[in-house]
């Protein structure tokens, strides 16, 4: 599903008016969705009360079909205009046809009504500014949304749900005015909208529902940002024939380990084999293979001569090569280290022209990269590559800062992609993926659970047991990391938001894949 901005949604729904449906059939339909959803968050509409906050434009007359429809089922409905309306305005019309109260914050008292009725009310649906917020809020909004915040902090407060956007949060930058609305639930209409994945406003924004309006398909294929979904993720995952066997689902080797991160090793190639890879083979230092095959006794070792204990000597990249015929894929980078050896070893086997299976670079090997070969190191990698870098590691590869990563996120990992010609994985919350034709997906996780050492390594890993099973870079390097995000949320669910630790996603990493199988 695409991810738009605001002209990107302006200019679809003008494409939907053209195709002949009309701006008030998906105003209708985005009311009715999201009356739905208040219905259904609210249990039943037996002696509940409900109060519409409606703006002066399209949001807010998407607010009063809302009112309207939630009225006609029986629930108790107040609305108040935070601006005026469209003279004959048939919005307004039909909800005042309903006995519904309708009161205007501008009016005598309008903000000690709107106060008063906070204190009944379960829910209130934020329709008031939506994508139309262009000016700093002030005045009177500025006390209304005040209030509401107010109410919303009590025990027994109303739940908010926006419509679209929170109230004062920018759709395409996440930027938030310091008067916006925290909301429980944000119903974003017919295309997710870019500032959602975006801090502040993903904070902003609590839980995120697209709701289907109508539009014609087909209208938005200029958009080159996507919203990774479970359907396309349970859509994409390697068929699993009964009749298979171990050679069915490919082959992995990980180049990983050093004397300080042993555990690296062990989680990236866990996980390898969780994803569903048939057989995973680490290359580690010799004097490593005991104690990681202790706690790791499935896969196949390639012990590495050692130029020091714990760190693998450059010549071992011969034995590297030599060892990955037949192999259909190769993860190098968990845990290796910054020993000057693990820098030559690094440009040896991913530098040197040698002809390697699809390929992913993660951690370790991607600093050695630009040490080894300067500003143009992408110019020696073999292809097809992913790179996984975190933003720390991005800016050694880009030259940027981290601040001036985080602020463009999306736009630094597709550019990066375009000009290293390769998958890039630019990780943190709301993981980028984006490939060499500039086009980028998000992951629609931001977890701080997940804030914990060695989740990155299981992250590779998970990618590399999806490529092993000979799906596009592409699509594993998404894959893997919407499987690894999915994981995260489950234990996240269980535990809370701290104490996850890596090794918790290796068993949640299948058990992800499974509930994905049954999706429908």
């Amino acid at each position: 599903m695409k991810i738009v901005t605001n002209e990107q949604m302006r200019l679809i729904e003008q494409r939907s008016e053209e195709a002949g449906v009309s701006t008030d059939e998906l105003m209708e339909n985005a009311g009715l969705a999201i009356a739905r959803i208040v219905r259904r968050e609210l249990g039943s509409l037996v002696g509940a009360d409900v109060m519409v906050l409606v703006g002066r434009g399209n949001n807010g007359g998407d607010g009063l079909v809302v009112a309207r429809r939630l009225r006609s089922w029986g629930c108790s409905v107040s609305v108040f205009l935070t601006g005026p309306r469209p003279e004959g305005d048939p919005k307004l019309a039909a909800v005042t046809e309903r006995d519904i109260y309708v009161g205007t914050i501008c009016g005598e008292g309008g903000l000690a009504k709107l106060s008063e009725l906070l204190a009944g009310t379960d829910i209130v649906v934020d329709a008031v500014l939506g994508t139309g917020r262009s000016r700093p809020i002030e005045g009177v909004l500025r006390e209304v949304l005040a209030l509401v915040h107010e109410a919303s902090e009590r025990r027994s407060g109303p739940g908010i749900i926006a419509v679209d956007l929170p109230s004062g949060v920018d759709g395409d930058t996440g930027a938030a005015d310091d008067a916006a609305l925290t909301a429980d639930l944000t119903v974003t209409l017919g295309r997710p909208k870019a500032g959602l994945y975006r801090f502040p406003g993903a904070t902003l924004a609590g839980e995120i529902e697209i709701a289907d309006i109508g539009l014609p398909d087909d209208l938005d294929g200029d958009v080159a940002v996507e919203l990774v979904t479970r359907r396309w993720a349970s859509d994409h995952l390697p068929k699993r024939s009964a009749s298979a066997h171990k050679g069915t689902f490919g082959k992995t080797m990980v180049v990983a380990g050093s004397s300080n991160y042993i555990g690296a090793a062990h989680l990236a190639t866990a996980a390898a084999g969780r994803a569903g890879a048939g057989l995973v083979t680490l290359a580690i230092p010799r004097s490593l293979v005991t104690d990681v095959a202790a706690s790791a006794p499935e896969p196949t070792y390639l012990p590495l001569p050692e130029s020091a204990p714990g760190v693998i000597e450059a010549g071992s990249s011969d034995l590297v090569l030599d060892g990955l015929n037949g192999y259909s894929s190769l993860l190098i980078g968990c845990g290796l280290g910054q020993a000057p050896e693990t820098a030559d070893l690094v440009q040896r086997l991913l530098l040197s022209g040698a002809e390697l299976p699809p390929t992913i670079i993660d951690a370790d090997g991607l600093n050695q990269l630009p040490k080894v070969a300067g500003q143009e190191w992408w110019k020696g990698l073999s292809r097809p590559t992913i790179l996984t870098p975190h933003s720390g590691e991005m800016a050694r590869l880009t030259g940027l800062s981290i601040a001036e990563i985080e602020g463009e996120r999306v736009a630094v990992a597709a550019e990066s992609a375009v000009k290293w010609n390769a998958v890039v994985v630019l990780k943190g919350a709301f993981t980028v993926v984006a490939t060499p034709d500039g086009r980028a997906t998000i992951a629609p996780f931001a977890n701080p659970a997940m804030a914990s050492a060695g989740t990155g390594d299981v992250l590779a890993g998970t990618i590399a047991g999806f490529l092993t099973q000979r799906l596009s870079p592409e699509t594993a390097a998404i894959l893997g990391v919407f499987v690894h995000g999915r994981a995260g949320e489950a234990i996240r669910r269980r535990m809370g938001d701290s104490g996850l630790l890596a090794s918790d996603l290796l068993r949640a990493i299948p058990r992800t894949v499974r509930r994905l199988r049954g999706a429908s």
